[in-house]
């Protein structure tokens, strides 16, 4: 583990910026203390009533996405790869968020299912379920770890404390508020999050770009910088996804990125689907994703090029310094591309401002952290407990015990975040854990909802093997069996998974027997009346401007004039 309390990364704070830190702190505990009081029983705790608005929901949809691993895992990945990283907002976010809105929304708020895994259930029956429960509840807490890591990080540069130390404070902290108050307390605190991450990093990235002669200063400065022009243009992306072929690189980037990842995170992630299903009504849900879309298109500008300037003015990251982390040897300069946003942090910002963007980033490993465990906790206690374990309690017991999970699953996230800490690109591990654990399940979840002929057992099956398969090629790739480089082995894994999965499910249901079709109703696409699809236009939902299908064609075509424009 690389040791960043070094004093060329201690970041110079004092009264005022601690001063700013502690009203931010005493502010998440106290809405976490504010929303306790909203809490009588499960469905307030884990899924806030079904009682919020959309733009509450939808900035904390976006929030709870714009957790260290976006904030931090964005900017060294602008460091190393420079503009192909957008490809994670604008082919790998956008297109499968305005999918969720308007195709996917309308089963998960439709059926009253309260978690992901919920649905698989009723699909395809207890054994898929239970798969599912357990791979996403394990996924959740190795994703929270990572949060929690690059947490500690900070807090260990601007104090000095030990890692270790850093870590479990801030545990406490997250555990704090999310125990209170259960999801609304997660979820508010997320919307104050999203706009204090914003406050932070805006200013970073125009004072960034005023150091370096606006945008043509550092056109000039990366073209000149190990690396160089490629990092200019968003496509074809060689050097992010691993492959020398244009080619294969579009292609992995359209399909394993694009398609399967993407796909897979954004419309089977009840991380995110668990702040629609908080929505007051079917459109107020549809709208979560679409409004979250519109933020998501234009945050590649404020966390990749802070990462690309820091990579042409930082002392650590730039000229040979780059060139030995490109090579793989981080020991060069003690560096690693983590820390950018740090670095530039240290060398641009006065005091004040510094405690603002602290505060930004602590907001940002906050939220994301809160959503890790405010969704494994409904997993856990909805599909694990109260289905297989401790069946037919009173509602009151599963709350008590959806608290107390809370606190176990932080107790592991701190043991978890030792392995993130082995990354010197967190970006690297998030992708590997996206590749085992969403490919599969989008492969799953899509066939079963579009194909009424599959059967149960065809849904744990093409799991377990979709899995296993993404499995297989990491280990060939960490073995050298294959030469994947980049993010390449977990773009191969997910296309793996997928298509393992797909193939082996069509197999398994040829050789068992469907539901009766009459049990599928609201579950899959063909046989679900459309008058249940539909949402209302009246009363809160009424505008032209609250119309799903309107907002997602705007947003896509935002997405579509910067793709040709990067």
């Amino acid at each position: 583990m690389h040791v960043l309390a070094e004093a060329n990364l201690r970041l110079d704070a004092n009264a005022v910026d601690y001063v700013l830190l502690a009203f931010y702190f005493l502010l998440v505990l106290g809405i976490g203390y504010l929303a306790r009081r909203q809490v009588s029983s499960s469905l307030d705790f884990f899924l806030s009533g079904r009682s919020l608005p959309a733009w509450v929901t939808g900035l904390a949809f976006i929030s709870a996405n714009l957790g260290a691993i976006e904030v931090m895992g964005m900017s060294a990945n602008g460091a190393q790869y420079g503009l192909p990283t957008a490809h994670y907002f604008w082919i790998g976010a956008v297109p499968a968020m305005l999918f969720l809105g308007i195709v996917m929304m309308p089963f998960y708020y439709g059926s009253k299912v309260r978690s992901v895994p919920e649905f698989m259930l009723r699909r395809f029956g207890k054994p898929a379920h239970l798969v599912n429960g357990i791979s996403f509840a394990a996924a959740q807490i190795l994703i929270a770890g990572a949060n929690l890591f690059l947490l500690a990080t900070v807090v260990n540069v601007l104090l000095g404390w030990p890692i270790w130390v850093s870590i479990v404070l801030a545990a406490v902290i997250v555990l704090s508020y999310t125990a209170l108050g259960g999801l609304s307390a997660a979820i508010y605190n997320e919307v104050l999050q999203f706009f204090v991450i914003l406050a932070a990093l805006i200013p970073l990235t125009v004072v960034g770009l005023y150091k370096v002669g606006g945008w043509e200063g550092l056109v000039e400065k990366v073209t000149a910088s190990p690396g160089g022009a490629e990092q200019l243009d968003s496509w074809p992306g060689t050097e992010l996804t691993g492959f020398a072929d244009n080619f294969l690189s579009v292609l992995g980037l359209v399909f394993g990125l694009g398609f399967v990842l993407s796909f897979g995170y954004w419309t089977t992630n009840f991380v995110e689907v668990q702040r629609a299903m908080a929505s007051k009504s079917m459109s107020a849900a549809r709208r979560t994703p679409i409004i979250g879309a519109f933020p998501k298109i234009f945050i590649p500008f404020i966390v990749i090029i802070p990462g690309m300037i820091a990579a042409v003015t930082v002392t650590e990251l730039m000229g040979e310094n780059k060139a030995a982390l490109l090579a793989g040897d981080d020991a060069a300069s003690g560096a690693t591309f983590n820390n950018a946003l740090l670095y530039l942090m240290r060398d641009l910002l006065p005091n004040g401002m510094l405690g603002i963007a602290i505060a930004g980033l602590l907001a940002s490993f906050m939220a994301g952290m809160a959503a890790n465990l405010s969704s494994f906790n409904t997993v856990f206690t909805y599909d694990i407990w109260q289905s297989y374990i401790k069946k037919g309690r009173e509602d009151a017991y599963y709350l008590r015990f959806g608290r107390t999970i809370t606190a176990v699953g932080t107790v592991l996230a701190i043991g978890t975040a030792f392995i993130a800490s082995t990354y010197s690109n967190l970006m690297d591990y998030l992708q590997q854990l996206f590749s085992f654990f969403n490919a599969p399940l989008f492969a799953t979840f899509i066939l079963g909802m579009f194909w009424k002929r599959m059967t149960a057992t065809a849904g744990w099956v093409g799991l377990v093997s979709g899995t296993f398969s993404a499995i297989g090629v990491f280990i060939l790739a960490e073995t050298g069996v294959w030469d994947l480089p980049g993010q390449g082995a977990s773009f191969v894994g997910a296309g793996a998974a997928f298509v393992v999965d797909i193939v082996v499910s069509v197999v398994v249901t040829y050789m068992t027997q469907p539901k009766p079709e009459a049990q599928l109703a609201g579950l899959v696409y063909s046989l679900t009346p459309k008058d249940s699809l539909k949402h209302s236009t009246t009363g809160d939902d009424a505008g032209w401007y609250r119309k799903p299908g309107l907002l997602a064609g705007i947003a896509l075509a935002i997405t579509i004039i910067l793709n040709f424009i990067f």
